[in-house]
């Protein structure tokens, strides 16, 4: 599912809503969520799951192209872990 098509599904089932209303409440949990993780905090929707940033130490990598050595600088990444719920759900017979 793409953004586009999560506000169509949202803008359906709540026809009391403009697409436009729902296009900038989709915004803005985004931005919000991003927001936190730019901070360093953790976002936690119960039932689904968890997000939040891990630490990559710096490293030194390899160009696939030629082979050479490259220096990759020390990074955050998103990183998301899912809840009990969802788990249950995805593996559910």
């Amino acid at each position: 599912m793409i953004r586009s098509e999560l506000v169509a599904a949202l803008a359906t089932a709540n026809p009391h809503l403009t697409q436009r209303d729902v296009e900038r409440v989709v915004a803005t949990i985004f931005a919000t969520i991003t927001t936190a993780l730019v901070d360093g905090r953790r976002v936690e929707l119960r039932g689904f799951g968890a997000f939040s940033t891990r630490a990559r130490e710096a490293r030194t990598g390899r160009n696939p192209r030629t082979g050479t050595a490259v220096a990759v600088d020390a990074k955050r990444v998103p990183y998301f872990k899912p809840g009990k719920d969802l788990r249950e759900r995805l593996n559910a017979d």
